[in-house]
């Protein structure tokens, strides 16, 4: 605080951090040969006052003073909290739903992302998934606490609410336009990307035939793709978990139950095994920051069960049920948002306890299946998932993510996560014949500028029956690049149960299931292929992944073009 004499024995204070009046002081009381505690106007003497020898000069710099002051307060009462309008730099760095939402007053929740990111190349470098974890969690966790303080005190000290990240060096914050232009003009803030409501399209029971319920013992689509070959090596999943980032998972159903992690048979333990990343919203059945796994739509019940669900009793529903699963709750009901799915994929990454403590790395799972998508036309930038998924690949991670249901026309693979080259996306055959799904996106992706392949692959999508919600015996057939995923996902259980040598080696393992796919070449998109912007490089078939042990076939020669 600076007091200065401006009248006989009157004063006026004024904050320290104004820089208006280290500009004004400067200019009216330079000749006085008077310093106010350079360089920051920091008074260790609050009550100091300081005069003026002569009066006449004192009544000259009163004048003048409280002209200035009054200039200053005319644009501190125009501009909320004394702040001028944000320079088109700043303005820059502000995403258009970010402004959208934060007109007239309104207060909107967006990300403060820094400019300083983790590297996590040295990651690569690691051999097996316990180092790669542990070290990608270090690093980007290290890396939060070192940048992010001066920011978190800032909004502390203005009471903002806001939430800390670290899998993207991010800040959720709950602000007004003012807050979000005086942090896009901080020099360590990269850009500030909007929170948006996603509202995803997913399938029901309703829309397939009664039928559904009757029990195939072995799906169709677990055995186009050849799983059961598989089982008869020997190999179920041993010893791989695989994740659900969904609308979440009946744990008790019959197909589920014995699969689920945390579950010994007799008691059940969800910490590291459970997280619900949704604490706010509209009333949906499982409620909010649920302790215990919990589905409110039915779609993450499904996909799980094509992951790795068997009852026991005939309803052979899944690709690995030696594998185990656990879960995240990303979206309420079918309304997701980036903060929802970032925190999920920030859980998986180092599992906590059910009240969110002790993370631990080691308990990640291997696989995540991601059968949502976060587009551009409701307010989601192309890469405001990028360094998320990354960073889950950097810890060894397989994220597995549908194609998104926007075909038959080309490039309709465009919204995060499936656009990412660190996901391996998913398209959605016909089951039981090699034929496009007419809902299947096509590529090639150009939402990002990059022109890639997706999907990188296909599998059974269409009428695949698996567990509900409904009851702990309940199933129904859905379709869509959603259920086409999980056979994927399932299937890469599959391949590193058998192939543990190659377990956490993405590239490697991507390699394998490509090069052993049934290629099934189509000129709609681009060229024929292998890959192609319709199927890929084809259809999975797990078990010639498996019998090729990884090892790259040559490259076949592209079908001649019609």
């Amino acid at each position: 605080m600076v007091r200065v004499c401006v009248a006989g024995r009157a004063s006026v204070r004024f904050r320290n951090e104004s820089k208006t009046l280290k500009i004004v002081l400067t200019l009216f009381l330079g000749f006085q040969s008077i310093e106010l505690n350079p360089p920051h106007l920091m008074n260790t003497n609050p009550n100091r006052t300081f005069t003026f020898t002569s009066s006449k000069r004192r009544r000259v710099f009163c004048f003048l003073f409280f002209v200035a002051a009054a200039a200053v307060a005319i644009g501190a009462i125009a501009s909320p909290r004394g702040s001028l309008p944000a320079s088109p730099a700043s303005a820059a760095k502000i995403a258009p739903w970010v402004m959208e939402h934060t007109a007239n007053g309104q207060q909107s929740e967006f990300f403060v992302v820094l400019a300083d990111q983790a590297d996590l190349r040295h990651a690569a470098t690691l051999q097996t998934k316990i180092a790669k974890g542990r070290y990608v969690y270090n690093a980007l966790l290290n890396k939060s606490q070192s940048t992010q303080g001066a920011i978190l005190q800032w909004l502390r000290q203005r009471g903002i609410e806001y939430r800390s990240f670290y899998i993207v060096n991010a800040i959720l914050v709950k602000g007004t336009r003012e807050v979000a232009e005086s942090l896009a003009a901080r020099r360590e803030v990269a850009r500030i990307e909007g929170n948006p409501q996603i509202q995803n399209n997913l399938p029901h029971a309703a829309d397939e035939p009664l039928q559904s319920q009757r029990p195939q013992s072995i799906e169709p689509g677990v055995n186009y793709t050849r799983a059961p070959k598989v089982w008869a090596l020997g190999y179920t999943g041993q010893n791989i978990v695989v994740a659900s980032a969904d609308t979440g998972v009946r744990w008790t159903h019959n197909a589920l139950k014995p699969h689920y992690r945390g579950w010994d048979g007799q008691n059940a333990n969800h910490d590291y095994n459970w997280h619900d990343s949704v604490h706010d919203g509209p009333t949906n059945p499982c409620g909010f920051d649920s302790p215990v796994p919990c589905d409110d739509n039915s779609h993450g019940t499904h996909t799980t069960g094509t992951m790795v669900g068997d009852d026991g009793m005939g309803n052979q529903i899944g690709m690995a049920p030696g594998a185990k699963w656990i879960g995240c709750h990303n979206m309420n009901s079918n309304v997701g948002t980036p903060a929802r799915y970032i925190e999920c994929m920030q859980w998986f990454l180092a599992p906590t306890r059910i009240n969110g403590t002790d993370p631990d790395p080691t308990k990640a799972p291997d696989i995540t299946n991601n059968s949502w998508h976060c587009p551009a036309t409701e307010g989601c930038s192309a890469d405001t998932l990028q360094a998320a998924v990354e960073a889950q690949a950097s810890a060894g991670i397989m994220m597995l993510s549908a194609a998104q249901n926007a075909g038959p026309n080309c490039s309709t693979v465009e919204n995060p996560p499936g656009i990412y080259e660190a996901t391996y996306s998913v398209g959605a055959l016909n089951t039981g014949t090699d034929t496009i799904a007419s809902f299947s996106s096509r590529g090639p992706v150009i939402a990002d500028g990059s022109n890639r392949i997706k999907p990188d692959i296909s599998a059974p999508g269409t009428g695949t029956r698996s567990s509900t919600n409904a009851s702990d015996s309940s199933y129904a057939n859905f379709s869509g690049t959603s259920m086409a995923t999980p056979h994927v996902a399932g299937g890469m259980a599959l391949f590193w149960s058998a192939l543990p040598s190659l377990r956490h080696q993405l590239s490697a393992s991507r390699d394998a299931m490509n090069h052993t796919a049934h290629f099934l070449p189509s000129t709609q998109c681009g060229d024929a292929g292998p890959p192609n912007n319709v199927f890929g490089w084809g259809r999975m078939n797990v078990f010639a992944a498996v019998q090729r042990t990884a090892l790259p076939r040559p490259r076949p020669t592209p079908a001649p073009r019609p």
